[in-house]
């Protein structure tokens, strides 16, 4: 595996985000076809409709599974550059910064990350930008 930096940290998952979000899209487009032709058919109408509401049901599991996982991540990250932090100045970090923001934090060096914490807090920076003003990267190969 290539070094990870800026241009190569992002993470997909080839069979979640290219094979089974196409599919749940294309069940949901589907059901949703045939319950319009199933209109004037009143026996088919009702397992059409038990077709899109189970469709519906696998896109709104594809969505809360992603997103209450990355949830649990973010939290964990919050926990670990917070520890981070008050091993490295024996003070937690700055209340402003916001759970973007620190999970940007996590790519920086400790060299930097104590300087470009503070920096963050008090200007503002994004996610992005944070990510941006890492000059040691560190790694994060976990997240997904």
């Amino acid at each position: 595996m290539a070094e990870q930096n800026y241009a190569n940290h992002g993470r997909l998952v080839p069979g979640f985000h290219f094979v089974l979000a196409p599919l749940i899209l294309l069940t949901l487009i589907g059901s949703l076809v045939n319950l319009w032709l199933s209109l004037h058919n009143h026996n088919r109408l009702y397992n059409a409709s038990l077709i899109v509401a189970l469709s519906f049901i696998a896109a709104f599991l594809f969505v809360f599974c992603r997103t209450f996982s990355l949830k649990a991540q973010d939290r964990a990250i919050r926990a670990e550059e917070n520890l981070r932090h008050f091993a490295m100045t024996g003070k937690l970090l700055d209340p402003r910064l916001t759970i973007r923001q620190i999970i940007g934090l996590r790519f920086a060096s400790d060299a930097e990350f104590v300087a470009l914490a503070q920096k963050a807090a008090e200007e503002g920076l994004g996610e992005d930008a944070i990510k941006r003003a890492v000059k040691n990267w560190r790694a994060d190969t976990y997240r997904v």
